[in-house]
C-alpha cells in the first residue's frame, strides 16, 4: 500500500512540474520581457559558478588522466591517451558532471531563494501590487539557466583537456601542442554538438525543477530547506535521465 502511495505521489509530482513547464512556454513569448533581470540572472548562474566548475574539472582531468594511463601503457597504448580522454570529457564526462554540480549549486539556490520568498509573502505582495511575479522570477532564472550551462559546459571541458595535459606533460613528456593537435585530431563536431544541446536541456530542467520547488513550496522555515533538498534530488535524477535519453538518440542517427 505505501509503494502505491508513493508512486501516485510521484506521478502527481511529475505531472505537476509537466504543467509548470507548459506554463513557462506559454508565458515566455508574452510581453513584458524582463532583460534587466535575466541578465543579472545570467551574471548570478553563470560568472559566479566558474570558479566551481573550473575547479572541479581541473580535478577531473587530472583523475582521469591518472587513472587511465597505467592501463593504457599495460597495452602499448600510451599515444591513444588524449584521444581517448578528449572524446570522454566532451561526449559525456564534462556534460553530465557539470549539470550535477549546477543541480546542486544553482538548483538548491533557486529553490531556496523563491522558497523564502513564498515564506515571507514577497511573492503574494508582487501580485497584489501588479507585477507578474512568475514571469520576473521564473522566467528569467529558468532561461538564465539554459543558457548558461552550456557556456559552463564548454568552459569545464576546456580546463579537464587542460589538467589532463598537465599531466601528460609531466609524466609522459608530451607538449601542450602535441596533446591538443591529438586530441582536436580525433574530435569532431559529431561529438561537440550533441554534447552542447543535452546540456541546454540539463539547464532547462535544473532551472525549471528548482523554480518549481521553490514557487510551490509550503509555508515555514521548515519548506525551504526541503525544497532546497527536493530541487537537488529531482533534478539531479532529471539530468541522468535526460543524459540516458540523449545517448540513445545519438546512438541511433550513429547507425543510421
Amino acid at each position: 500500500m505505501g509503494m502505491v502511495v508513493k508512486l501516485k505521489e510521484y506521478f502527481h509530482q511529475a505531472g505537476e512540474i509537466s504543467l509548470f513547464a507548459w506554463r513557462f512556454l506559454t508565458e515566455f513569448f508574452r510581453p513584458p520581457y524582463e532583460w534587466k533581470e535575466l541578465l543579472r540572472q545570467c551574471y548570478l548562474i553563470g560568472n559566479k559558478s566558474f570558479g566551481l566548475v573550473g575547479a572541479t574539472g581541473f580535478i577531473m582531468g587530472i583523475v582521469l588522466t591518472l587513472q587511465t594511463r597505467p592501463t593504457l601503457i599495460e597495452f602499448g597504448a600510451e599515444s591513444w591517451m588524449p584521444s581517448m580522454v578528449g572524446i570522454a570529457i566532451v561526449r559525456e564526462i564534462g556534460p553530465v558532471l557539470t549539470a550535477l554540480i549546477c543541480a546542486g549549486k544553482i538548483g538548491s539556490g533557486i529553490g531556496a531563494e523563491l522558497a523564502s520568498m513564498k515564506v515571507t509573502e514577497q511573492i503574494d505582495a508582487m501580485e497584489v501590487s501588479g507585477t507578474n511575479p512568475f514571469k520576473y522570477l521564473v522566467i528569467t532564472r529558468v532561461l538564465a539557466c539554459t543558457l548558461m550551462l552550456p557556456v559552463l559546459v564548454v568552459y569545464s571541458d576546456l580546463i579537464s583537456l587542460l589538467g589532463s595535459a598537465i599531466v601528460e606533460n609531466i609524466k609522459g613528456d608530451v607538449s601542450f601542442q602535441l596533446y591538443f593537435n591529438n586530441v582536436f585530431l580525433y574530435l569532431n563536431f559529431g561529438d561537440l554538438n550533441p554534447s552542447i544541446l543535452k546540456s541546454f536541456f540539463f539547464g532547462f530542467a535544473i532551472g525549471i525543477v528548482g523554480c518549481y520547488k521553490g514557487y510551490t513550496s509550503d509555508k515555514g522555515t521548515e519548506g525551504v530547506g526541503r525544497t532546497a533538498n527536493a530541487a537537488v534530488v529531482i533534478s539531479s535524477m532529471l539530468v541522468f535521465v535526460l543524459d540516458f535519453i540523449a545517448v540513445l538518440i545519438t546512438d541511433i542517427f550513429y547507425e543510421l
